[in-house]
């Protein structure tokens, strides 16, 4: 089931209601309209017709700009204070603000018909993804191992940061806080942890096709998994740049 079915079983029931007492609103509306002279809406039309109108175009535009996830939205109410004459014309939508459709938004709802107007409605987006949690209290400066991170569902639109989707992206980092269990990993939280220190003693692999040539070498320079690094070959005393594979490993094209 695609993200947008979901969405629209979710909400098609709501809909469906507000459509149909909107429907009858307007036929009533459409019964009196001799009597009211300027033909504005009042409060209670406003509320009762033209909301339930922007907030279906609002819910479905708000939806078709929703990415991989389950989420949910909601409209706020308008300003009962507002006069705004009955559109002619299918509502357009248009993002506002902020420039993802995620948290608060606003959208513009345009009416073009015979008498145009322009309202901006606030919402709420709740955009929901499994991203990486700490699955146990976490020390600061501890690397982070296939035990210490899980997958969890959380709503994206309550996290400032950057945060991750898969735990390889946290395996093998270095924090720079301690954690607790089911707290949210941003990329605040990590560094790279250096896997080789200037000085120690390192292989390095040279490969082309199917020749590969391995030397010993000594790290002149700290470096994470794929820094790179300069590396002293102690067999020509040459200093290279190599790229680190793992603890002691160290690679470089031919």
């Amino acid at each position: 089931m695609d993200i947008k079915t979901t969405v629209s079983r979710h909400f098609g029931c709501q809909r469906y209601r507000r459509l149909l007492c909107a429907s009858m609103a307007l036929l009533a509306l459409g019964l009196n309209a001799a009597t009211r002279a300027d033909n504005v809406t009042l409060p209670d039309v406003l509320i009762g017709v033209t909301q339930g109108f922007l907030e279906f175009t609002v819910e479905d535009y708000l939806a078709t700009t929703q990415t991989a996830g389950r989420y949910e939205i909601q409209v706020n109410q308008l300003d009962p204070r507002l006069r705004m004459p009955m559109c002619d014309r299918e509502l357009t939508a248009t993002l506002e603000s902020p420039s993802q459709p995620i948290g608060r938004v606003t959208v513009k709802v345009r009416c073009e018909g015979a008498s145009p107007w322009t309202v901006f409605v606030p919402a709420q987006v709740k955009l929901f993804r499994d991203v990486v949690v700490v699955a146990r209290p976490l020390k600061r400066t501890g690397i982070i191992s296939f035990e210490d991170v899980a997958l969890r569902e959380r709503d994206i639109s309550q996290i400032n940061q950057g945060y991750l989707t898969s735990v390889d992206q946290a395996i093998g980092q270095r924090l720079t806080r301690p954690m607790v269990t089911d707290q949210v990993i941003t990329l605040v939280h990590l560094e790279q942890a250096e896997v080789i220190r200037k000085g120690d003693q390192v292989v390095i692999s040279a490969s082309s096709g199917g020749l590969n040539v391995r030397m010993p070498g000594e790290a002149l320079s700290n470096g994470g998994m794929s820094e790179q690094i300069r590396v002293k070959n102690l067999n020509s005393n040459r200093v290279i740049k190599a790229r680190v594979t793992a603890p002691g490993q160290v690679e470089v094209a031919l």
